[in-house]
């Protein structure tokens, strides 16, 4: 088998899934414009051959990159990068290479336009907020607006994460708005909903059916952290919601997922929402065909004591998973759960910024035996995510919440 695998060195841990790949007799063979020697050494050591493009923004280039490994190795059997800023032009280049294990070029738009997930979540009875796109014109969206209620999200149709979100408070903001934003036809208003945003995390085989499924819980205000620079933190939990469960689930049937790594965003309602549920359901936020950012994928090994990597190079290679494939649900009693150990793991970031009460020296010190991950963020994350990143291994969500605070109280 032959995995072409998309600028496999960012973020760096994805060396990790081309390691599980070859231990599985796959040949992965990378292509990226980062030069070889600044390749991890692991990265190295997982890859048959690497091929370096001038820049990954050329097609043209990656496509000689492809059709050169298809020459030399045969056919392309996978196609892949796991990145939502390449979804595009990998399914572009699946469809120019008749590639078929992988979303195609016509296939991308219902997974990173958010208007058109809204069909989708229609289609599979899904609950989502109510939305309306600019390019039909400021007073449709201010009708809208007025029926909804202030305040509405402004976001990019095609976008990753909070950039380019806007909270409208008013008509005059509204305005404001559609004078200044630049491509604003290319935007979506939706109804404000208020909630912990909950992302469904799992692997899905050839039949939709989930090899594995965990559970992250991100902050509301996910929106005001990267517009105004605030410190982040987040989670992912040792058990996963039935509801979540069943939704995530749901989900993959009506978008027709198979063999992919999903990361599904959902809101958890904190009141009752006229058409939407009651407080504690869960809305339908939007899709990701990729795993959850960052370091993400390690946080929920750390978690569940597992290996997702493997599970996900078990999916490509075999479609099925030779590790535990069940997992056991809150259903509000008893728990006995199939894996080693669970745990609650959280992420705290801090910025340059800001200057912080306990030193970095003293936090690796007070959680040294549960500091899993300490290091820099790459500037690419950074903006989002902090410079200086802490994440650990608990047992309780209450010392989540300690171990947040003391992380992020400022001096």
């Amino acid at each position: 088998m032959n995995f072409i695998f998309i600028s496999p060195h960012f973020p760096h841990t994805y060396w990790e899934f081309c390691d599980r790949l070859q231990r599985n007799g796959v040949r992965v063979l990378g292509i990226a414009d980062a030069p070889y020697d600044q390749l991890s050494a692991e990265l190295k050591s997982s890859l048959t051959e690497y091929y370096r493009v001038d820049n990954l923004e050329n097609y043209d280039q990656v496509y000689r990159a492809v059709a050169f490994f298809a020459f030399k190795y045969g056919k392309i059997d996978w196609i892949e990068s796991n990145n939502e800023y390449w979804l595009g032009q990998d399914a572009r280049l699946r469809t120019d290479f008749h590639v078929t294990t992988g979303l195609q070029a016509d296939e991308v738009q219902a997974v990173k336009e958010k208007s058109a997930m809204k069909k989708f979540f229609a289609k599979g009875g899904i609950p989502t907020a109510r939305q309306i796109q600019c390019v039909q014109g400021y007073y449709a969206v201010e009708a809208f607006a007025q029926d909804v209620g202030f305040p509405v999200i402004a976001k990019p149709n095609v976008g990753v994460g909070a950039g380019g979100t806007y909270k409208i408070a008013d008509f005059g903001e509204l305005s404001h708005f559609f004078e200044t934003v630049q491509n604003v036809t290319q935007y979506v208003v939706e109804e404000f909903i208020t909630g912990d945003i909950c992302s469904y995390d799992a692997v899905i085989d050839s039949h939709s059916k989930p090899l594995f499924e965990s559970m992250t819980v991100w902050p509301p205000s996910i929106m005001d952290i990267v517009n105004q620079q605030l410190d982040l933190s987040y989670y992912v939990a040792p058990v996963m919601p039935e509801k979540l469960s069943a939704l995530g689930r749901q989900t993959v049937e009506a978008f027709g997922v198979k063999s992919r790594f999903v990361h599904l965003e959902f809101f958890r309602l904190d009141c009752d929402r006229k058409g939407l549920g009651q407080k504690g359901d869960f809305v339908a936020l939007e899709v990701n065909m990729r795993p959850a950012g960052g370091y993400t994928p390690d946080m929920i090994n750390f978690a569940h004591s597992t290996d997702v990597y493997r599970i996900w190079a078990d999916m490509i290679a075999y479609d099925k998973s030779q590790m535990a494939s069940s997992y056991q649900h809150d259903t509000g009693n008893a728990l006995s759960l199939p894996w080693k150990d669970e745990y609650y793991c959280a992420f705290a970031s801090r910025r340059d910024i800001y200057s912080y009460r306990h030193s970095d020296a003293e936090v690796a010190e007070r959680y040294a035996g549960q500091m899993v991950m300490q290091e820099r963020m790459p500037e690419i994350l950074s903006g989002a995510m902090g410079q200086q990143m802490f994440t650990v291994r608990l047992k309780t969500y209450e010392e989540v919440e300690s171990f947040v605070a003391y992380v992020h109280e400022k001096a």
